[in-house]
């Protein structure tokens, strides 16, 4: 015994260990998605679907939620998805005024996909109750989100009837927050 002390070793039974303050350092890891912290939903966050995907690209690109959040509510640019159905939108990563003029040299952009499970019952409510309209806001499923170094072309925008429909929920979440 006084011989596995004296070299740093630690006795359990009849297998020998060897002893150090970093016990942690020969461990596996646990696969991504599996990490504490990302893959679940943290509480209050029912708005918000985080794809595998997305919060890949979060880590790659050192983006939190709460940024990408952000950029959602308030995007400085808003066009269509590249893929069928979603919206992508973009704010500088640090923007600075030269002469009056913004300039950046870095773009955020995440891109999103709408889904309602409203039926045609709860719409109706809605449209009557403004309470009930906010209670049952769209769930926006967050597909990608990713840094652009420069400043991207723009490219086709966002039709209008989506526009106000976007602007309808960032007002309900507005008056969310001060009820």
């Amino acid at each position: 015994m006084a011989f596995a002390q004296k070299k740093g070793f630690s006795s359990f039974g009849n297998r020998k260990k060897p002893f150090s303050s970093f016990s942690s350092f020969g461990k596996k890891r646990t696969p991504f998605g599996q990490s504490p912290g990302f893959g679940k939903k943290p509480a209050g966050s029912g708005r918000y679907i985080f794809t595998l995907h997305s919060e890949y690209k979060m880590r790659e690109y050192h983006l939190s939620r709460q940024r990408v959040t952000r950029i959602i509510r308030s995007p400085k640019r808003i066009e269509e998805g590249i893929v069928e159905d979603t919206v992508a939108v973009m704010q500088p990563a640090s923007l600075r005024r030269v002469n009056g003029k913004e300039t950046w040299s870095q773009e955020i952009w995440v891109m999103y996909k709408v889904q309602s499970k409203v039926h045609k019952q709860e719409a109706e409510n809605e449209e009557k109750n403004p309470l009930a309209r906010m209670l049952h806001q769209p769930q926006l499923k967050i597909i990608s989100a990713w840094r652009y170094p420069g400043v991207s072309p723009a490219r086709d925008p966002i039709p209008a009837d989506i526009l106000r429909e976007i602007a309808d929920w960032n007002t309900m979440e507005g008056e969310e927050g001060e009820v």
